[in-house]
């Protein structure tokens, strides 16, 4: 079972979060893509840009932020964590 924790932080707390399972078949970049199209769409955000930081920090912690810089349209929050708490 692949599980993935979105939480959205703003002025220091959590505002909102959601945890995304997926027990198919598929490589570990299919199944983190497809969690973050649902969290996007239970979260009413666009999809971010991963950049260079970004995946580095997901390879080496499982865990990585998106900031403004990742987003295309404004935000009203922090930023959006994503964690892997199973796989």
């Amino acid at each position: 079972m692949f599980r993935l924790w979105a939480k959205e932080f703003k002025g220091g707390r959590m505002v909102q979060d959601t945890v995304i399972c997926d027990d198919r078949e598929d490589t570990r970049t299919h199944k983190i893509f497809r969690a973050l199209d649902e969290i996007c769409v239970q979260f009413d955000l666009g999809k971010p840009i991963w950049l260079d930081a970004n995946i580095r920090e997901f390879q080496r912690h499982d865990k990585t932020r998106f900031s403004q810089d990742s987003f295309v349209e404004e935000i009203d929050f922090d930023y959006l964590e994503l964690q892997v708490i199973e796989e």
